[in-house]
Parts: structure tokens; sequence; C-alpha cells
């Protein structure tokens, strides 16, 4: 019975580490595509800059990766009820 327990926190650990970090991702994920298809139609218009090859790509945000950071540990307390679960059926 107990491992049940620890088999439905490790459940409700995962699904609240996805709630949490999958916002975060999509996000930046969007914005990293923005900035892409911003950069190829300033080449594609022959106004890309031409000092740096470097991409436009800001990286993530302080609170984007606040909430990685957070969903990651919540997904450790997934693996470790995981772990418990295992141990204790």
């Amino acid at each position: 019975m107990i491992s049940l327990v620890w088999l439905a926190g490790a459940l409700l650990a995962g699904g609240a580490a996805l709630a949490v970090g999958w916002p975060a991702w999509r996000d930046y994920r969007a914005r990293e595509s923005r900035d892409l298809n911003a950069e190829r139609y300033m080449a594609w218009r022959g106004r890309a800059p031409r000092g740096s090859a470097s991409s436009m790509s800001e990286g993530m945000t302080l609170a984007e990766r606040r909430r990685l950071y957070l969903a990651a540990g919540i997904g450790l307390l997934a693996v470790v009820c995981l772990a418990a679960f295992f141990a204790v059926s």
C-alpha cells in the first residue's frame, strides 16, 4: 500500500515538472525561431550585419531559466519517488 503512495508521488511530481517547465521551454524555442526568421529576412534583404557572423540569439531570460531549474528539481523529486517505489515494492 505504501508503494502506491510513492508511485502517486512520482506521477504527481512528474506532472508538476512538466507543467512548470514546458511553458518556459516553449516560449524560449518560439523566441529563438522568431529571431532566426528575422535574421534570415535581414540577410535576404541585404541588411544583415557584416561584422559578425554570430546569431541574434539572446538566450534564455532569467525567469525562463528559473522555471527550468525548478522543473529540474521537481523532476529529480519524481525520480527519487520512483526509486522509492521500486525499493519498497
